[in-house]
């Protein structure tokens, strides 16, 4: 692997499982520290113990994403422990779907604004206020090819949030950049994580399905979602601004 992040301290939500977990475990690979956050403490220990496996460095902290006071408390701890943030992964998010539009529980809608749209603009306010302090930096959204890209039914709520998180991306890169804060978004579709088992369904069988449903023919690794987002935040980017890079197989083309 590379050094592109060697002395650089970059803060992953959502970091305890699937897309975080391959993203968090890619950027200590490439010799960054990096701030695991999640609502659950244990499954973070898990990355972490990856990640040091391997000889990285990794600090541990729980917040809410969609509770302002815990976000700030994370940025705030990321750098009193690691003197700086550099790059943020606004990863967390929830899965909520299955009625039509007129038959979604009203709960479910607010579940998924508090966190997919309200966490996301939480991290990026406590983000962009110390890095536009600080030297700049960099900060990748993770939006969703189901949203801004396409559209499935029985799955309004989710779309809608996560059509936003692609929004709220651009949106925030161009109020920023002049800061010397880059902001981006990648959309993945399908990938190996259970997020993309319908109910019911084993691996096998999702593996049975995409073969018939996806272009590519397979979900994506989360390996390769960790790539794109790397390549995001490092200097090889330096110009991309406000891109939402889909990573779907095609499924949205």
């Amino acid at each position: 692997m590379s050094d592109r992040f060697t002395g650089r301290t970059v803060l992953v939500t959502g970091a305890g499982s699937g897309i975080g977990r391959a993203v968090a475990v890619a950027f200590a690979a490439e010799g960054a520290s990096v701030v695991l956050s999640g609502r659950s403490t244990a499954p973070l220990e898990e990355t972490r113990a990856l990640i040091e496996a391997a000889g990285g460095e990794s600090l541990v902290v729980t917040a809410d994403v969609s509770r302002a006071d815990d976000v700030r408390a994370l940025v705030r701890e990321s750098v009193e422990h690691f003197g700086g943030l550099d790059v943020a992964v606004n990863n967390a998010g929830i899965f909520r779907g299955g009625a039509p539009l007129a038959d979604l529980p009203i709960e479910d809608w607010q579940a998924l604004m508090d966190v997919n749209v309200t966490g996301v603009l939480h991290c990026l306010q406590a983000e962009i206020a110390y890095m536009r302090a600080n030297g700049g930096g960099a900060v990748v959204n993770v939006a969703s090819n189901l949203g801004a890209h396409l559209r499935v039914p029985n799955l309004a709520g989710y779309l809608t949030s996560k059509a936003a998180v692609s929004a709220l991306s651009r949106a925030a890169a161009l109020d920023h950049i002049r800061d010397g804060v880059r902001i981006n978004a990648v959309s993945p579709g399908a990938a190996d994580t259970t997020m993309s088992l319908r109910p019911g369904e084993s691996a096998a069988d999702r593996t049975a399905r995409m073969k018939r449903e996806s272009p590519l023919g397979r979900v994506s690794a989360t390996e390769e979602v960790a790539a794109a987002v790397l390549y995001l935040a490092s200097p090889d980017a330096a110009s991309v601004v406000g891109a939402d890079l889909v990573i779907d197989g095609a499924a949205s083309a």
